[in-house]
């Protein structure tokens, strides 16, 4: 890993709420962002503990990425919050408390768009402190249950995401692909409103552990046998962009950019955080060196 250079970091203009029910929990969940100062990062704060809770959204604090990313341990712990990372990345704001009175954000519509319109009401602020941004010379290569994740070396400034999404032969979800280059108008007009799916008989086993009471295929995507159930499509390679959209939130949690192409084959949380790891050692292998040439 190399760092190619740096950007001033951002914050919001003003707090922003978001409210709605909890896929898990299926409880109101009241979402507050709030403005941070430089260097803090994205921090979710628990309200409903006392003292309150500070979950930062850095690798480190991952500890589940079973169909969803969770920070922190019990009690103070965070679920799902891919969602609202993706949202922050994807419009560049850097510093943002995220207060909650639950254990998950709002679950709205199974996307990022009503978090990324009430980010667009509240404003962005340019700020002092520097964010850098990282690339590698050598493609950074994680692989899973025949599942691969990557990121290649820039073919020029910012990062793009490619997803070739495959269930298999006889799967209601039909190949596809999507790539986008990651910009905030990109990212707010062609993937935030790209919502969560699952097939059918995944919902009805959540719905056996008691997760998703209030939630109906109506509210996200649930894919029978003829495709969506109760729903339709935004995009045709709808399944595609959400995945792009995960990878943008998952990714956040390597607190710096990422320059550069990243290209996905049937990855989803559990690569995702396994790349950032594995860019973290890369990144930490090289820091001695730049450190050195500096000197």
């Amino acid at each position: 890993m190399r760092r190619t250079g740096y950007r001033y970091q951002r914050t919001i203009g003003r707090p922003a709420d978001v409210a709605g029910v909890g896929f898990l929990t299926g409880a109101l969940v009241r979402l507050r962002f709030v403005p941070a100062p430089p260097d803090t990062g994205i921090v979710f704060v628990r309200t409903d503990l006392r003292p309150r809770a500070h979950v930062p959204a850095r690798v480190e604090e991952v500890t589940g990425t079973n169909r969803r990313t969770t920070l922190g341990r019990a009690p103070a712990q965070v679920g799902l919050v891919e969602h609202v990372l993706a949202a922050l990345a994807g419009l560049r704001i850097d510093n943002c408390f995220v207060e909650l009175n639950a254990p998950e954000p709002p679950g709205l519509d199974g996307s990022a768009r009503l978090f990324v319109d009430a980010l667009g009401r509240a404003g962005t602020v340019l700020q002092a402190g520097r964010r850098e941004v990282w690339a590698t010379d050598e493609p950074v290569v994680v692989t899973a249950g025949g599942a691969t994740l990557a990121l290649h070396p820039a073919d020029g400034p910012g990062l793009r995401v490619s997803y070739l999404l495959d269930y298999g032969i006889g799967s209601p979800i039909g190949w596809q692909t999507y790539t986008q280059d990651i910009s905030p108008d990109n990212f707010a007009r062609e993937v935030a409103g790209c919502r969560t799916f699952l097939l059918e008989a995944e919902a009805a086993a959540l719905r056996r552990m008691g997760l998703g009471s209030r939630t109906t295929a109506a509210d996200l995507l649930v894919f029978g046998r003829r495709g969506p159930i109760d729903n339709r499509l935004r995009w045709a390679n709808e399944p595609a962009r959400h995945k792009v959209l995960d990878i943008v939130g998952d990714l956040a949690l390597f607190g710096a950019d990422l320059c550069g192409h990243v290209v996905a084959y049937r990855s989803g949380h559990p690569l995702n955080v396994e790349l950032v790891r594995a860019l973290k050692r890369a990144n930490g292998a090289a820091a001695p060196r730049r450190l050195a040439r500096a000197a």
